[in-house]
């Protein structure tokens, strides 16, 4: 069969084929893929996938409790800092611990075979089990919101306790995905290229668990709280950010490739890439033998390693992904979703990467960098999740609100990331809230009530994304 020119009409089935299954290596580039298979591993796999979905609906109840506490006005209905800093640390967990470790679990479960399925599910027991107790921990007993970076926590058993459920969880899925981990092969296809980043992911993530348990090893427990947490998570939390940057580049490529683009990197090439990733993570063990959790040069040496080695193979995927979209098509309804979350990812995390470099002392330009990012992270996981539902046998979001959803989420992160900066020249303090804000001059006001309108749009788009994905998954559809 000759393939048709670029730009000549074509029927909606043979778009609908190309969008399900591309060449693996046409003239002008090769493309990427992620297989579905239609085994055990999906019912496992949309276990996950309603984990995270779950946590990312509980996380959004928080954030209107955040975005309410921090708007001038509305501020004073709630002035109990404490109020603010519990819904935070439940908000930062749920939104960026689970969903993405669920989702990460979701793919892995798919990419791997069907050896040691009891394992995988007693993995996911534990894990939401886990999430259930961090959920009901505000409203069972009194504990102290501790704001440490990367995972927040509140100082009470029950909350402590939900959280290493969930650790476990994720330590035993990290173990069966290593065991039941499908070989990639000496000859380097698109989609072996998807799965070895997907290995590379799932072993960030054991890292950092094994860092986590490392420094909960050797940590005294006489610490002030606030010092115990931060240096308890700090390992382990950068090696975390290995993890959700691999997983955000895979949607990238593949969100890329579905839309019918090749992508001009090869196969070997973004393979390497990965590899140098995951390189990188292999010296957090070597840190921590190097150095003392508490030492100045551990705490140095991480940041380093997730600034210069993470840092290294975004710019080039980016860069090939950009080239390969552009000029953009018109493109058939089901495939327009995953152009919007692709374009909205890479906007909003390169927005957060150039704010990082204007962060000068403690104030909210810090969470306006990483909230860049992380939104980068979740939108590109929208459109994966927008790809996955007809593999899995679901109808595909195409209407218009899964198109525009991604444009209206990454909207308002972009308002509220603006505030956040905006505010930030002004010395406004990060993680306060109600009156301990002190919002002196006009601008520091404007500033927080454009984080505020920003935050409620994309609490909107958020609110879209979910009903758009329950109505997809009521509706059978096999791809």
């Amino acid at each position: 069969m000759i393939d048709s020119p670029p730009g000549a009409p074509s029927s909606a089935l043979e778009s609908k084929h190309r969008l399900a299954a591309a060449p693996t290596v046409p003239a002008t580039g090769f493309q990427f893929d992620l297989d579905v298979p239609q085994d055990a591993r999906k019912s496992l796999a949309l276990a996950w996938l309603a984990l995270g979905l779950a946590a990312l609906l509980a996380s959004g109840l928080f954030s209107i409790l955040l975005v309410l506490s921090r708007t001038p006005q509305l501020q004073t209905l709630f002035p109990v800092a404490d109020f603010f800093r519990v819904a935070l640390v439940v908000h930062v967990d749920l939104s960026v611990l689970v969903w993405f470790l669920a989702f990460g679990g979701a793919l892995w479960t798919l990419s791997g075979t069907t050896r040691w399925q009891p394992l995988a599910w007693v993995a996911f027991v534990l894990s939401s089990l886990g999430t259930l107790l961090m959920c009901t921990a505000p409203f069972i007993g009194a504990a102290t919101p501790v704001m440490a970076n990367y995972v927040p926590v509140l100082d009470g058993s029950v909350f402590l306790g939900g959280l290493l459920l969930f650790g476990l969880g994720v330590a035993l899925l990290c173990l069966r995905s290593m065991l039941a981990a499908a070989p990639v092969g000496m000859h380097v296809s698109g989609q072996g290229a998807l799965h070895f980043g997907l290995n590379a992911a799932m072993v960030a993530s054991a890292i950092a668990v094994l860092a986590f348990a490392w420094s909960w090893l050797t940590l005294p427990r006489s610490l002030d709280a606030r010092v115990y947490y931060e240096l308890l998570f700090w390992g382990g939390g950068h090696a975390l950010q290995f993890a959700y940057t691999l997983l955000m580049l895979i949607g990238w490529i593949w969100l890329a490739s579905s839309l019918g683009r090749p992508l001009r990197l090869s196969p070997r090439v973004v393979t390497l890439l990965f590899a140098i990733a995951l390189l990188a993570v292999f010296l957090t063990p070597i840190i921590y033998l190097a150095y003392d959790v508490t030492s100045i040069e551990h705490h140095r040496l991480q940041t380093l390693l997730m600034r210069y080695g993470g840092g290294l193979v975004i710019g080039p995927i980016a860069l090939a992904v950009l080239w390969s979209i552009w000029p953009l098509p018109r493109l058939e309804p089901a495939a327009r979703p995953l152009r919007t979350s692709l374009i909205a990812s890479l906007a909003l995390f390169c927005v957060g990467g150039m704010i990082g470099f204007m962060i000068s002392g403690s104030n909210v330009r810090i969470p306006a960098h990483y909230h860049g990012c992380i939104v980068g992270v979740t939108l590109a996981m929208m459109g994966m999740v927008y790809r996955l539902l007809p593999k899995l046998g679901f109808a595909a979001p195409a209407s218009s609100y899964a198109t525009w959803q991604p444009v209206i989420y990454g909207v308002g992160q972009l308002l509220h990331i603006v505030g956040l900066v905006w505010s930030g020249g002004y010395g406004v303090q990060r993680k306060v809230a109600g009156t301990d804000q002190v919002l002196r001059s006009a601008g520091e006001v404007w500033g927080m009530g454009l984080m505020g309108l920003g935050g409620l749009v994309a609490i909107v788009g958020g609110i879209m994304f979910l009903v758009i994905v329950l109505r997809a998954l009521r509706s059978q559809h096999a791809e």
